[in-house]
């Protein structure tokens, strides 16, 4: 996979260099601020792309802003975010455009380098990696205008796990619940949501895309 980083602190940069590359990853740029980061992530085209938040020069969201430009010019780029705060108003921005790819982690909640590879892993194949702390910062909204008004507690439950990126087996772990359940609940969800049976092969990051955009 060719990698694009984003990072302006020298040791996390080439710490990240090492363990991708140690992966078998190729690195295909490095950037330490937001100026360069959106032509090199145009003029590279990478299959993901791992970009901090706050970059030079003035340290507030340079990183995220061009990642939403970008995708606006590559559609569907692979990126995970990482960041030590939730920028709400650029990741809901972010997220409007398509959860399709895209992955959210709050810096102190990675922690170990198999949940940040897994987490790589997922958005560069169209999955969702979103931190639950940014989906619970993102779910501010009023309640005539929930359109998850029709789920229930458990299936706003699950709906929350498919957004974090988790599978139907560990989403049964995690609820205590048969996997046979989870797909029960998400087939209600589906249905509630009125997704297309045309894109069945979407349907999951169609629900997680609406959970996130309302």
């Amino acid at each position: 996979m060719r990698i694009l980083i984003a990072e302006d602190n020298a040791l996390l940069r080439e710490g990240l260099v090492l363990l991708l590359a140690d992966e078998g990853h190729e690195i295909c740029a490095t950037v330490d601020n937001g100026t360069d980061l959106l032509p090199a992530l145009l003029e590279h085209r990478p299959d993901a792309a791992v970009v901090d938040v706050r970059l030079p020069p003035s340290f507030r969201d340079e990183g995220l802003r061009a990642v939403v430009e970008a995708r606006r010019q590559i559609p569907e780029l692979p990126v995970l975010v990482l960041s030590q705060y939730v920028e709400r108003a650029y990741a809901g921005e972010l997220l409007a455009q398509s959860a399709s790819g895209v992955g959210y982690l709050l810096k102190d909640r990675v922690g170990n380098t198999e949940e940040f590879l897994e987490a790589l892993d997922r958005i560069a194949a169209g999955g969702t990696a979103m931190d639950p702390e940014v989906i619970s910062q993102l779910m501010i909204r009023r309640a005539g205008d929930d359109p998850l008004s029709t789920l229930t507690q458990r299936e706003r439950e699950v709906l929350a796990l498919m957004a974090e990126g988790q599978s139907n087996p560990v989403i049964a772990k995690s609820l205590f619940i048969a996997e046979s359940s989870v797909n029960k609940h998400i087939g209600s969800i589906f249905t509630k949501l009125d997704l297309p049976t045309s894109a069945s092969g979407h349907r999951r990051v169609l629900a997680v895309l609406t959970y996130l955009r309302a």
